[in-house]
């Protein structure tokens, strides 16, 4: 018998690969990185800053005004 307790399933979805919706702690508030990173893009994009967002919807408004202001495209 082989011990995987070290060793991660290998047809598991990493978490960037799994739906913003189906994250199991989407509901709780942004995480400060999020918060920082979304708060810069806001002002590159000449919206407002929602401090109450939860890691589910600053996810979404990431990808939105990433893609509105060119940032994180590589």
């Amino acid at each position: 018998m082989t011990d995987t307790t070290d060793t991660p399933k290998a047809d598991a979805p990493g978490n960037a690969d799994k739906p913003v919706d189906a994250w199991v702690t989407g509901d709780e508030m942004m995480t400060g990185a999020q918060a920082s990173y979304l708060k810069t893009l806001c002002e590159e994009a000449g919206e407002p800053f929602d401090p109450d967002l939860s890691k589910a919807d600053a996810s979404k408004a990431i990808d939105r005004l990433q893609a509105r202001t060119g940032r994180g495209t590589g």
